[in-house]
């Protein structure tokens, strides 16, 4: 039965990991409702992640090298330091430091009281109702090619704030992106971008701490977690593609009214006792 569940949890986080509604929300829901009735943990929803941040190297594979190859040139004076991709692999460092010495600084917390249902709850509606508001005044003018070190560093404080579960990674980011003027498209595809680093380094350094028997006390082993990985690579990598597309030409009032709903039904079922907290 574990390894059905570690799958159905893999296609979760597949499924939810870009879209602006949180995936280790959804993880740890779905979790309360499989036989297990148990929290995945911070360290399963971290070491899955790996897959779906593999599918966004994947699927950015050219824009990547290019940009490495540029930000290293620029190390060496091959590059100029004003070149647009040497000027996004320093700000992908740079945004990506705040969640880096938040998440050291409070991982005890991450790891225990901030998963509690009603936080997650909490979060889905209060970030939903944000994105709302950043979604109808944003000014959607600026591309990535007019992304400042300023906005990069504020772009890394909405990441970091995906450390609480229910806020969303890719939604803080889009939502921060919105609120500075830039394209929902530009802003999704920072988010991913910006994603690497922090979730590579919380990601492997989970799957270290398992290895080591460090880690992952949680209701499913290594084998399971594994496969879980594997097919969110895979459903993440199609999920990029339809998302890209669907923020080119839509609002994102979809996600934020599911957000709102899934809330308040998380609210209902902890009111009831239907589910723990």
């Amino acid at each position: 039965m574990n390894w059905i569940e570690a799958a159905l949890l893999g296609l979760v986080q597949g499924l939810t990991e870009f879209l602006p509604i949180s995936s280790s929300a959804h993880l740890r829901i779905v979790g309360s409702f499989l036989p297990n009735a148990a929290d995945p943990g911070a360290a399963f929803t971290a070491i899955t992640q790996l897959g779906t941040e593999t599918a966004v190297i994947v699927y950015f594979w050219r824009d990547i090298v290019r940009i490495v190859g540029a930000w290293f040139g620029s190390l060496t004076g091959k590059v100029e330091r004003n070149n647009p991709d040497a000027r996004m692999g320093w700000l992908v460092i740079l945004g990506s430091l705040p969640i880096i010495v938040l998440g050291l600084l409070f991982q005890d917390q991450i790891e225990s009281v901030l998963r509690s249902m009603w936080i997650v709850a909490t979060m889905l509606i209060v970030f939903g109702m944000i994105l709302a508001v950043a979604d109808a005044i944003g000014r959607q003018e600026r591309d990535l090619t007019q992304l400042s070190y300023k906005h990069g560093i504020l772009y890394g404080f909405a990441q970091a704030m995906a450390l609480i579960p229910g806020v969303s990674r890719s939604g803080g980011t889009i939502t921060a992106g919105l609120l500075m003027g830039y394209t929902r498209e530009a802003a999704a595809r920072y988010s991913f971008l910006l994603a690497i680093p922090a979730v590579f380094g919380s990601g492997l350094y989970q799957l270290y701490k398992t290895v080591t028997n460090e880690g992952l006390a949680g209701p499913y082993g290594l084998p399971e977690t594994a496969l879980a990985t594997v097919i969110a690579f895979v459903v993440g990598y199609i999920i990029i593609g339809w998302f890209l597309k669907f923020v080119s030409t839509r609002s994102y009032r979809l996600f934020v009214w599911y957000r709102i709903l899934l809330g308040l039904a998380l609210y209902v079922l902890l009111g009831f006792n239907v589910i723990s907290a």
